[in-house]
């Protein structure tokens, strides 16, 4: 049940409504229902398929954009064009940052190849709970 909940708070956190994950991370860590590394794999496998239903969500924006519900204001989405303009596809690496879903959304937009936007977010993801549950560790969470 808590990898469950862990996979689904990792989706959620990925996808352009606001959740987080990192809290539900240090609690199951912490409970030692599982260890670390199949906490880190649950986590980032939902973080990275919440990432890909926002890349979809980018790549079909032109049908989507104009309708009053679209969550992701005209600026945002300019600005994170730009951002992703400027820098490329290794913005992606920032994924894993506040705003990351801009990014992610923006590669659908600009339309990155699927599998180099798949192996950079997988990095990205995959090593903020690295890092998380690492930082946890020391911490004396675990």
């Amino acid at each position: 049940m808590a990898l469950t909940g862990l996979f689904l708070a990792a989706f959620l956190a990925a996808t352009i409504l606001p959740a987080q994950s990192e809290l539900v991370f240090a609690a199951v860590q912490a409970q030692g229902v599982a260890p670390v590394w199949l906490l880190i794999v649950v986590a980032t496998a939902g973080n990275v398929l919440g990432a890909c239903v926002t890349y979809a969500m980018g790549a079909g924006i032109e049908r989507l954009r104009n309708h009053r519900w679209f969550p992701v204001s005209p600026g945002q989405l300019q600005r994170a064009q730009r951002w992703f303009a400027r820098w490329g596809a290794w913005s992606l690496l920032l994924s894993w940052a506040p705003g990351g879903d801009a990014l992610t959304l923006a590669a659908g937009v600009m339309r990155l190849h699927p599998l180099r936007f798949l192996a950079l977010t997988v990095v990205a993801k995959g090593g903020r709970y690295i890092a998380l549950a690492g930082l946890l560790r020391a911490w004396g969470w675990t």
